[in-house]
């Protein structure tokens, strides 16, 4: 009965089937499935203990007759009420009709958020005459059109009564004693039908818990199968070569650099294909993670190839690689667009017959004429910037080479679990001993001439500057500064006794390069721009950054910007020019002042904005959960990939029929594709 139709229930008629087809119910499991995004709390509180804007029910006595105050078509009812010793206010927004319910000393309990200061509760509900409903914790379910909360409740209701003896509990009893779950009947009764607090978060803990299992036993059989296809090789790499090279840098490796090699080493050790995201925060020294990596491979008889998504930054990693390779006798070229035809010819050769050990380039490396003699480790810098076919097409350059992905983005532990689920994630966590936190100041635009005033003392001791606006040209929808109004703005205070430049996204490519070639090489001293400003690019001599318009950015997005300076020895500065109308925006920008912890600052941006803001709704890739939240089910997360791990790697899982329906879920997934794990 189960996967009957909605249809069959009683009151059930062609048009409430219809909205409840559009919010994704259409069986009688749907239904019970369909879980309350919170519970709302009635018990009755005491206004003496009850904190601003906390949702509140008291029960009081009519003290006023209700006055309404017309604006427009929208209206405002307030009635004065006596509850305790509080004579507070109650006040309904366009409900009208509810004066004639409200008589001076009657008993009436009334229910929302409660404005301390003003002792003002703006209701939500009410209730006349005392609080007699039995349920003090009433589910709320995101429903919307002819469907609404008492609609659905009795649908529920239905539904619970006629399929409750069908139930079979999928999750093992094992488990659920391990983790003190209750069993599915109880489950599903204290969360659609709570009695008490307690046992609706004990419900919810089994069903975030089981949803998350779900995800990543899918997520763990993808990694498994992908790891037992691409068979890959044991790479037996010179241990004493990585150490003497490690001994050679002239600062030590901080302990997130040392697990990571750690992590890698034992990836590129093992039979199969490495499929590994580095992420790290700027300046957190992945490059010499990389290039550890690729020396390893390299005193396997590997070659190895490293790709960046830019000119420059391919050309700055080939600067350090070629300092640190050199030494060592490895063999290094940069090919880009920019490669001069004869050069080209002979870097081309130099592949193909195995004489060049390590390639720097940018998506040149992916053209067809570019043949490798034995390419066994792949580095794919700044992943996010190049298309999966892109990637692809690099790997398959190799006979199954080990891949490390590498990304200065810091993506919050909960997504990079979820969004790179199949992919092994390292974190580079730590920054290097020594390096200079960026000073970063929060200052509304009328500030701006003492502002120009002390960027004008940067410049004058030698150092650059970046200023990033959000728009190129005037736009009549949103009133914000565009960058050829400041470009022009700047150049008309600072030059001519310093050089300002412009960059933006309707620059054709080349002038893109040009423009940054400038400012590397201090031609130029502020660099005018929108956001297209190159991640990863190296300028130690830029020591300033002004961003305007900053409460529009999102905190990882603002991070990105500021690890633009703070790359030399002198002390940087970011300067965040914002004036935010909305709570959200101001703790936004006072977050940005009290951290250059990125990861931090994903945390807080992935708790403001929310998983599909994060990467942006349509690419995010991210899954649709009906009941976890992945903002604050980390744990039950990571406890749900590790028991997947362990459950996935068991032939217990597998053959046992105990987990019989989970294997039934992930044939049915299609994620198995007919293969079969053991």
């Amino acid at each position: 009965m189960l996967q009957e139709p909605i249809s069959i229930l009683k009151g059930v008629g062609k048009a409430t089937a219809e909205a409840l087809n559009e919010l994704g119910i259409f069986t009688m499991e749907d239904v019970l499935f369909t879980f309350p995004t919170r519970h709302e709390d009635f018990r009755l509180k005491d206004l003496t203990l009850t904190d601003h804007n906390e949702r509140v029910t008291v029960e009081g006595r009519v003290e006023s007759d209700p006055t309404i105050l017309f604006m427009g078509k929208k209206s405002r009812l307030q009635v004065k009420v006596l509850t305790g010793r509080h004579l507070i206010k109650a006040v309904f927004f366009n409900q009208p009709y509810l004066k004639s319910k409200f008589v001076p000393g009657e008993i009436v309990t009334i229910s929302g958020k409660w404005d301390k200061g003003r002792q003002v509760i703006q209701a939500s509900a009410h209730q006349l005459g005392p609080r007699t409903d039995a349920h003090d914790f009433e589910p709320v379910y995101s429903l919307k059109g002819r469907v609404t909360q008492k609609v659905f409740r009795r649908i529920l209701t239905q539904v619970f009564e006629q399929t409750k003896d069908e139930w079979v509990d999928p999750l093992p009893e094992s488990v659920r004693d391990s983790y003190r779950l209750p069993g599915l009947f109880q489950a599903l009764q204290a969360i659609h039908f709570p009695e008490d607090a307690d046992s609706t978060k004990n419900a919810r803990r089994r069903f975030v818990y089981e949803e998350l299992l779900q995800f990543q036993l899918k997520m763990q059989a993808l990694k498994k199968l992908r790891k037992e296809a691409n068979v890959g090789r044991a790479v037996d790499y010179d241990q004493l070569l990585i150490t003497s090279f490690v001994s050679s840098l002239p600062y030590q490796l901080t302990g997130a650099q040392q697990r990571a090699v750690t992590e890698i080493l034992n990836d590129l050790r093992a039979p199969y294909q490495m499929n590994r995201l580095l992420q790290g925060d700027v300046g957190s020294g992945k490059t010499v993670v990389a290039a550890i990596t690729l020396i390893a491979g390299y005193s396997a008889g590997l070659q190895g190839a490293i790709m960046a998504p830019t000119e420059i930054l391919a050309e700055q990693h080939a600067n350090a690689f070629f300092e640190w390779f050199t030494p060592l006798g490895i063999q290094v070229a940069l090919l880009t667009g920019s490669t001069k035809a004869k050069a080209r010819r002979q870097i081309l050769e130099g592949l193909q017959n195995g004489e060049i050990d390590v390639v720097i380039g940018t998506h040149a490396l992916i053209q067809p004429d570019v043949q490798f003699h034995n390419l066994g480790v792949v580095v794919t810098d700044e992943q996010h910037r190049f298309g999966v076919e892109q990637r692809r097409v690099l790997k398959q350059k190799g006979l199954e080479p080990d891949v490390l992905f590498m990304t200065a983005t810091p993506i919050p532990r909960t997504l990079a679990i979820t969004a790179f689920g199949e992919m092994d994630v390292t974190v580079v966590d730590e920054m290097p001993a020594g390096r200079k936190p960026i000073e970063t100041y929060w200052m509304k635009e009328q500030q701006l001439p003492a502002l120009l005033s002390r960027l004008k003392k940067e410049l004058l001791a030698g150092r650059q500057a970046y200023v990033i606006c959000p728009l190129i040209e005037e736009s009549d929808k949103l009133d914000l500064q565009n960058v050829l109004d400041i470009f022009h703005q700047l150049q008309h205070y600072y030059e001519p006794a310093f050089k300002v430049e412009l960059m933006h996204g309707k620059l054709p490519s080349d002038e893109k390069d040009a423009v940054m070639r400038r400012f590397s090489e201090n031609e130029s001293q502020i660099l005018v721009s929108t956001t297209v400003v190159e991640v990863g690019v190296n300028i130690p001599n830029a020591t300033f950054m002004m961003i305007f318009d900053a409460e529009r950015f999102g905190l990882a997005q603002l991070h990105q910007l500021r690890g633009r300076v703070g790359r030399g020895d002198h002390q940087s500065y970011c300067v965040l020019i914002a004036d935010p109308k909305t709570e959200v925006g101001k703790e936004r920008m006072t977050s940005m002042t009290e951290t250059t912890d990125g990861f931090a600052l994903a945390e807080k941006d992935l708790e403001l904005r929310g998983p599909g803001d994060f990467f942006g709704r349509k690419q995010s890739g991210m899954p649709e959960f009906k009941i976890a939240d992945l903002v604050h089910d980390y744990r039950a997360l990571q406890t749900a990939r590790e028991d997947a791990e362990r459950l996935v790697d068991s032939s217990y899982f597998w053959n046992s029929e105990e987990w019989q329906p989970y294997r039934e879920a992930l044939e049915k997934s299609g994620i198995l594709d007919g293969h079969r794990i053991d």
